[in-house]
């Protein structure tokens, strides 16, 4: 988890030019510095692989089987620095990944279609796995958002998506917009690439073992908050209904989150976050 710390530490600024792209008032800040954020990260890693031609993008593109938790700490860089930096380090964020996106470009084994990670399509995919994961774990299992702080939180988040390259009119701004979205993508399958890719998020190397086991029973509960369609196309069973319950779920993620908390400039990074959030 080394590399998730460090992300952490170098994206929440100490001396921001500005508020960002949002601002500490906004529900943007209040979600994405919930401690289910992890929970919602690998859900939504889950619902985004079912794209195969995103998921081509990743297998064919990047480092992911060599060096999962560096690929996941590139990640969690990128949604920290938009959230809490300011607005030229947002932008310019922004800009190193659709220059990135420029090169990745092919044809996806598994369908036989080409793909390219500038297709808005494609980055309105992992948009909205992205949100539609932060509002359903944090209803269930964070600080909650009740309906309409959870739309607002949606509208809130359009800016993610343009950022990359997503035109405005294209992006779901209600949850009600978001699943209707979900549920009309065509295509969607767990190809090989995808079963691969979950089962190095499900099961990463280089874990000791009290950690391996927290993050064992966490995938267990992100494949319990997935849509049943999705879970179906992994062939998962659904998790035993104890344990999705709210009170253990919430007790493993405070368990995970204070290893993480223990790593050199989290507990600093933090502070940074709490202290603009009442100023």
């Amino acid at each position: 988890m080394a590399p998730l710390a460090r992300a952490y530490e170098r994206s929440v600024p100490e001396s921001p030019a500005d508020e960002g792209l949002f601002g500490p008032r906004s529900l943007v800040w209040r979600v994405h510095r919930d401690r289910s954020f992890p929970l919602a990260g690998m859900r939504s890693l889950m619902v985004q692989a079912l794209h195969p031609l995103a998921m081509a993008g990743v297998a064919e593109h990047s480092d992911w089987k060599r060096d999962p938790f560096g690929r996941l700490a590139a990640t969690s860089s990128y949604v920290l620095t938009v959230t809490y930096g300011d607005t030229a380090s947002a932008n310019a964020v922004a800009a190193r990944v659709r220059a990135v996106h420029s090169y990745v470009h092919g044809t996806d084994p598994a369908t036989g279609l080409g793909y390219s990670a500038e297709d808005p399509a494609l980055l309105l995919w992992v948009h909205a796995g992205i949100v539609d994961s932060n509002v359903h774990v944090v209803q269930r299992y964070g600080r909650g958002l009740d309906a309409a702080e959870a739309d607002r939180y949606v509208a809130e988040m359009v800016p993610f998506a343009e950022i990359v390259g997503v035109p405005t009119e294209m992006v779901p701004t209600s949850v009600d917009a978001l699943r209707e979205y979900i549920e009309s993508v065509d295509l969607l399958q767990a190809t090989p690439a995808a079963r691969d890719a979950i089962g190095l998020v499900l099961d990463p190397p280089d874990l000791d073992d009290a950690l391996r086991e927290l993050w064992h029973e966490l995938g267990q509960v992100a494949i319990g908050t997935l849509p049943d369609w999705a879970r179906s196309m992994y062939g998962f069973a659904p998790p035993p209904a104890e344990a999705m319950e709210r009170e253990p779920v919430r007790q493993l993620i405070g368990a995970i989150d204070l290893a993480f908390e223990s790593m050199p400039g989290v507990v600093e990074a933090r502070e940074r976050i709490e202290l603009r959030t009442r100023g």
